[in-house]
């Protein structure tokens, strides 16, 4: 089992989709899988929500809708979005 702030294969794998969607600063591997994305944590704005959003519908072939009232929790942390795209991508 992994450690609470270590990430798996689809949160790496996520995290990297993240850096160059945002082309951000960092390296995947220096995000906390559990730290805010929004804000405080990652420090992302609703911009940036809105382009990852659309890199993760693009690379997993299914829709994040804007009008989700689960979207404060699945964009919430790396690891929450995660989750979220491994119950509903396609491809």
């Amino acid at each position: 089992m992994n450690a609470p702030n270590s990430m798996n294969d689809h949160e790496r794998e996520l995290a990297e989709l993240i850096v160059a969607a945002l082309n951000l600063e960092i390296a995947a591997a220096e995000i906390d899988p559990q730290a805010a994305l929004y804000r405080e944590g990652l420090g992302l704005d609703s911009i940036d929500i809105l382009e990852i959003a659309l890199a993760v519908s693009k690379k997993y072939c299914f829709q994040l809708r804007s009008d989700d009232s689960d979207n404060i929790r699945i964009f919430s942390s790396l690891r929450n979005l995660s989750e979220h795209v491994q119950r509903h991508r396609t491809s």
